[in-house]
Formats: structure tokens, sequence, C-alpha cells
């Protein structure tokens, strides 16, 4: 991978859904250190936004939080119109908002299937329509990166709705970067493993007991002795945002340690 300099994103302007924490976080840290103009970041929480916020300040650069529950299509496809506002226009966005909840076939109700595809495959397609149709009225090129998930080539029972959307996610980034190829609007996808974040942290204690400790125990056990990193992930994302990645579109990439069709 080309090594990206402090000038990678010059002159973008990033959106970053999900932005006040974990991956998304980084992303958004790591769009200014490659040299973005503005970033704007987007969550459900207001005061975990002006946490997040207030780590992002950078000298010279723009950067703004705009609350958005991401699961109401108004207020997906809103975030766009706000960095727009804010900024005069929007270059590059990163779809990391997620639902991680847990549910199998058997005990997925309704309600929980819908959560999940609101917010995991509507929302990325609203957002993604936004802003590709601010970018034609622009005539400008552009680039989307959606966080998906290892997850999408089958996991475990419990992850069942999580995984019909994240699959979906993935067919759809192939479909939007074929139908705006030649609008040089290129859009690809990250396929994340499990990675250290506050969010894990929380989905592990709340939906399988995990204690105190329960990171260090999992890592000696993984290929690599640790969880996939967010600073690391978000190096990956500037990378195929900017123009480093070259002609890189339709890309579907597994970061992660697990070999996917390969077994013991």
């Amino acid at each position: 991978m080309t090594a990206l300099n402090d000038q990678a994103l010059a002159n973008k302007v990033v959106l970053v859904s999900g932005g006040t924490q974990g991956v998304g976080a980084a992303a958004a840290q790591r769009a200014l250190q490659a040299g973005a103009e503005g970033v704007m970041i987007t969550g459900r929480d207001a005061t975990k936004g002006a946490v997040a916020l207030a780590g992002l300040q950078a000298p010279g650069r723009q950067v703004a939080f705009h609350q958005a529950d991401v699961a109401d299509v108004d207020q997906a496809a809103g975030s766009v119109a706000a960095v727009i506002e804010q900024f005069g226009r929007v270059d590059c966005v990163v779809n990391c908002a997620g639902l991680v909840t847990r549910g199998s076939l058997v005990d997925t109700s309704p309600d929980h299937f819908d959560a999940h595809i609101a917010i995991n495959l509507r929302a990325p397609f609203f957002i993604m329509q936004a802003a590709v149709r601010h970018l034609l009225e622009r005539g400008a090129p552009g680039s989307i990166v959606n966080i998906s998930s290892i997850s999408s080539h089958g996991a475990q029972s419990f992850l069942a709705p999580y995984v019909a959307a994240k699959a979906g996610l993935n067919v759809l980034t192939k479909n939007a970067a074929h139908a705006h190829r030649f609008d040089r609007i290129r859009i690809n996808a990250l396929n994340i493993g499990w990675t250290a974040t506050e969010g894990e942290d929380v989905i592990q204690r709340v939906a399988h007991a995990a204690t105190d400790g329960w990171l260090e125990r999992a890592a000696v056990n993984l290929p690599m002795g640790t969880l996939g990193q967010p600073d690391q992930i978000a190096d990956m994302i500037a990378f195929l945002l900017s123009d480093a990645s070259g002609v890189v579109t339709g890309a579907v990439l597994d970061w992660d340690q697990i070999v996917v069709g390969a077994w013991d």
C-alpha cells in the first residue's frame, strides 16, 4: 500500500457516519492527519459527539459534529445536507455507523431484524444516494468507503440479522460502484474483523457476560495475538478515500486475520 502523506486528502471534505467512537472516530482523525480540509462526524449522542469533536480539533482544519440517528432515513440523508451546508460540499464519505446486537435465525424478531437493516444497510444506501446526487450535480469525482464485516461471509449463528444486512451492503457497494464508475465516483467496502473498540467492549459484556480482562484473554488466542485496531483500519480507509488507491472501485476487501474459506 502506498504510504499516505499529510496531503493525501488535501482539499477534501469528509463525512463520517458513526464517527463519535471506535473505527469512525479513528477514521475522522486519520482524515485530518491526511490533510482533509473539513471533517464532519455524526452520531446519535450529542454528549459523545462533543467529546469526540474536542479530540478532533486540528489547527487550520474545520471539524463539526452533526447529531443524527441513521436508522431514520431523513436523518441519514440529512447528514449529507448538513455537511454540505457546513462546508459547501462533500467529497468523501465513510459509512461507519453500525448495529451489532445479537440474534439467531430462530430468535430474531421482525423489529430486531428491521433495526439491523435500517442501520447497517438502509442508512448507507440513502447516505450514498444523497452524496452521489451531490457529486453528480457538481460534476465532481468522489470516494466512498462502506464499513462492512468479515461476518458477511457467514459468521456465528448469533449474528443472523447482522450478517444479512452486511452481506447486502457488500453487494450494494458493488452495484453502486458499477453504476457510477464513469462518473469517477469510487465506492469500496472493508470487511473488518474482530476489533478492539468501545462498542465491542459493551457488546461482549452485555451479550457474552465478559468480565474485566476479556480483551487480553481473547487476544492471546488469535493468530496475530491482538484484535484489530481502529487506527490501523483508519489507515486503510484513508488510503481508499485518497487518490493513492488509484482506480480501485467496487472492491470488498477482507481486513482480518481469519482466512475465509480455509480451515484446519
